[in-house]
């Protein structure tokens, strides 16, 4: 009782000012309370007027119940941290463009053994005045030792491999012929395939032997498990020096080159066409395969050609078509009228 009594004179004999701003204080309080649900949430507006009383009222802790007063002088104290940061900012090192940080991890990322001065070093070629400190920053040291990705792996590989594979064709007068297609991985590059109708170890070896004369060999050859290959075609293959490389049994997929191409030779020829003999048959094989080669384009090509294909700007001439494969397809060019 005597406290409350003691509070209610000093009430009395303070300042018309401090009455204010403690009224003040204590409204705000009352509507943030009012606002929340279970715990008060203050906005910045709320924090920056309790910053200010901080500054103007020297009786500011009496009426705080919300939040501690430690609480507001940590307030005091961010802001402060943001106020210089923001001023180091606007005065500092010159800000990096989107365009420029978006380039430097373009060439870090398709680049693994690539580090900062070599980026540095492209950024300076490109006419990009920038520190090398700052490409570092952005690049950042790798989690792991660099290393080329799989498909750039394949694709340096792929000159030295190659697949073999047969697939059969049914005559008009219900006789098998088989087919044997041997594919470069580089450009997808039929380099060799013959007809018969009684495929032997003997003739196969034949055929690769026929399909890389001399110093030719690559240094891979991809096959299925095939019983034709037998004990003299791997010993042919050895006398090449080339490596026998087997896919598992019953994994078509892991031949993938040669079974698209086997797939592509039936679906855009053989389906539409009844096939007489066996010299039929290579006269067929022989223009879709000149076909392929020369005027199909491709997806895993960047759509081009086995045999790159040069583009022919429109003042070349009109666009005339080229019937190929008895009219299956068409190679449209320009040509001058």
């Amino acid at each position: 009782m005597l406290t409350l009594m003691l509070r209610t004179v000093v009430t009395v004999f303070r300042s018309r000012q401090a009455l204010i701003l403690e009224n003040l204080a204590l409204r705000h309080q009352i509507q943030v309370l009012q606002r929340s649900r279970r715990r008060p949430r203050l906005s910045y507006l709320d924090r920056g007027l309790w910053l200010i009383l901080s500054r103007i009222w020297s009786d500011w802790r009496d009426a705080l119940v919300v939040v501690q007063p430690d609480t507001v002088i940590r307030w005091h104290r961010e802001g402060v941290r943001l106020y210089w940061r923001r001023k180091s900012r606007a005065r500092g090192r010159p800000h990096t463009s989107g365009e420029i940080r978006d380039l430097v991890w373009r060439m870090a990322r398709e680049n693994p053994l690539w580090g900062a001065p070599r980026i540095h070093g492209e950024l300076l070629k490109l006419g990009l005045d920038i520190a090398q400190a700052t490409v570092s920053k952005y690049v950042g040291r790798p989690k792991r030792p660099p290393s080329q990705t799989w498909r750039t792996f394949l694709k340096n590989h792929a000159k030295e491999m190659v697949s073999i594979d047969f697939f059969t064709v049914p005559t008009a007068t219900f006789r098998v012929l088989c087919v044997l297609l041997v594919l470069s991985h580089e450009r997808r590059r039929v380099v060799h395939f013959n007809v018969t109708d009684s495929p032997t170890a003997q003739w196969t070896a034949r055929q690769l032997v026929q399909a890389f004369p001399w110093d030719t060999a690559p240094r891979f050859l991809l096959r299925d498990r095939d019983a034709i290959y037998a004990e003299e075609f791997r010993r042919t293959v050895r006398n090449l020096r080339i490596e026998d490389v087997p896919t598992a049994p019953y994994s078509p997929w892991q031949n993938p080159y040669v079974e698209r191409l086997i797939g592509s030779i039936r679906r855009e020829c053989l389906d539409h066409v009844i096939i007489l003999n066996e010299k039929h048959l290579r006269r067929v094989l022989r223009e879709y395969l000149a076909y392929y080669a020369e005027s199909r384009t491709h997806l895993g090509l960047e759509k081009d050609c086995p045999e790159p294909r040069a583009i022919e700007p429109p003042e070349t001439g009109d666009i005339v078509a080229i019937p190929m494969v008895g009219g299956l397809h068409h190679r449209y060019t320009r040509r001058a009228a």
